[in-house]
């Protein structure tokens, strides 16, 4: 990266809500804003939008947290941080909003509708009619001291809107370019319930000009709002509230799902859980999603997270929506999955043995040992590491517990296994080195010279027996690791499911 690309005074800010587990758009999001900070030497600003009490929980709040942390994104300001501009839930900010909605009223630049849901639609009902914009009409923007009388007499208990000035709202957007909204199509907007509670509508924007962010990348459902934004930051900037600067915005590509359609938190393939839970690695799943609207180069979609920084050019990104593959998503997880150091592959591969009950809390040193011994031989076939407990459960699993796929063994297991399965007990019996080369040599003198059979016949069915699975790590090595007495004892095992000849 040249020296020319940093700034320091670059601050971006990720300020999701805490609403059921975090889906990949959002974190896609959130990377995208990561890198740029980091890029620039800048700051960023982690921020919890969690204003709607109906729909936020202090679960999914620490689910957030918890995905950050397991994505690898530090962020220089924001929970279990601090910083000079907390709090940064915005639950805890409920003064600040409050005042400077009362300031915006003060200077002009916001005021009270007293407008009933009902008296509203019909009156979008009408312009549709008339082919005229069906937004807010400005009907309480100029009321009188009479009118708001009567309106208070009738019980009437008004939200706060926002002036929007009479002019075109413009900005030059980092993805898209310059862009121009008319005033008729940006109508006056909700600030405050009438309950008192701010909506999103001016807390993001407050939030911004007090925390100084200079840079705000989201995703380009947001579009629409950013003109009411950019509005209300000239607004702030008049009544004092931050430093007087409004945000330079970009607004990141759809994520498509099936179909073409806009990948929605409800779709299972955008939970970010789903992804920790089968074994993606951070560094994997985020290298993918670092591709939906960006790259390195046409040359490869493979990259760290060091390289993606030193890379990383909002001007890059590609305004076209970009599409979910999944299976691309499982292509480049395995590449770095392959990458890993096995001590490193070891260390994450722990948890999901010991999701299933196959390793104690507290592995022993001896399974970390036999843990250790099998995974160079499932590191180059595995895509997640999930796929371990199916690769190499059998070497963990409590010998008393240990079965056979019940689909494998149909297949595999027939009358016509009984001859292979005898001999190779017998020759293993014999076997004075129980390593794979001997184990190998000895079982293809006993099945292959022996009974005349081809090897792809006569080591499935010891495969199966053996592993429990037709598919599995080498079955030499896998019978090394397992021992000869534990061998032997599934072989036989594996003979008393044979159907009677």
């Amino acid at each position: 990266m040249a020296n020319s690309e940093l700034d320091p005074t670059v601050r971006v800010r990720f300020c999701p809500s805490p609403t059921g587990n975090p889906h990949v758009g959002l974190v896609r999001t959130a990377l995208f804003n990561w890198a740029f900070a980091r890029h620039h030497g800048g700051k960023l600003v982690f921020r919890i939008e969690d204003t709607d009490a109906a729909r936020d929980s202090e679960d999914s709040y620490n689910q957030l947290l918890d995905a950050m942390r397991w994505l690898g994104f530090d962020w220089d300001e924001g929970p279990e941080i601090g910083g000079p501009h907390a709090p940064y839930r915005q639950s805890q900010r409920m003064d600040i909003y409050a005042d400077v909605a009362a300031r915006l009223k003060a200077a002009g630049h916001a005021y009270d509708c007293y407008c009933s849901t009902e008296e509203l639609d019909a009156r979008r009902e009408a312009a549709r009619a008339a082919g005229r914009p069906s937004g807010y009409d400005g009907h309480c923007r100029e009321l009188t001291a009479d009118q708001v009388a009567v309106y208070r007499g009738e019980g009437r208990r008004p939200i706060v809107r926002f002036r929007i000035p009479d002019r075109t709202l413009t900005f030059d957007d980092l993805v898209r370019g310059p862009v121009s909204f008319d005033p008729k199509d940006v109508p006056d907007f909700g600030i405050v319930r009438a309950n008192g509670a701010p909506l999103y509508t001016l807390v993001n924007p407050v939030d911004d000009a007090l925390m100084e962010i200079t840079h705000v990348l989201r995703g380009e459902d947001l579009l629409s709002s950013t003109p009411r934004q950019i509005a209300l930051y000239a607004a702030l900037a008049e009544i004092g509230v931050g430093n007087g600067t409004t945000p330079r915005f970009g607004h990141l590509p759809y994520v498509m799902g099936e179909g073409n359609k806009k990948l929605s938190k409800r779709d299972p393939q955008a939970s970010l859980n789903l992804y920790r839970e089968r074994g993606f690695l951070p560094e994997g799943l985020l290298n993918y999603l670092a591709l939906l609207g960006w790259s390195l180069s046409a040359a490869d979609d493979h990259f760290s997270m060091d390289q993606l920084v030193a890379a990383f050019d909002i001007a890059d990104v590609n305004a076209n929506p970009a599409r979910f593959d999944l299976k691309k998503c499982e292509a480049i997880n395995a590449r770095h999955v392959r990458e890993l150091a096995p001590e490193e592959f070891v260390r994450r591969l722990v948890p999901y043995l010991q999701a299933p009950g196959l390793l104690p809390a507290e592995p022993t040193a001896e399974q970390l040992e036999l843990l250790a011994a099998v995974a160079p031989l499932t590191q180059e076939r595995m895509v997640v590491l999930s796929e371990i407990v199916a690769m190499a459960g059998f070497l963990f699993v409590d010998p008393a517990e240990f079965a056979v796929d019940p689909d494998d063994a149909a297949k595999v297991l027939t009358a016509d296994a009984r001859p292979v399965l005898e001999a190779s007990i017998k020759a293993l019996e014999e076997l004075a080195d129980f390593t794979p080369e001997p184990i190998q040599a000895a079982l293809r003198e006993a099945l292959v010279d022996g009974l005349g059979i081809k090897p792809k016949f006569a080591f499935t069915p010891l495969r199966v027996a053996v592993t429990g699975r037709r598919i599995s790590p080498p079955l030499f090595e896998s019978m090394e690791l397992l021992g000869r007495a534990e061998t032997l004892r599934r072989l036989r095992g594996a003979l008393e499911l044979l159907p009677a000849a």
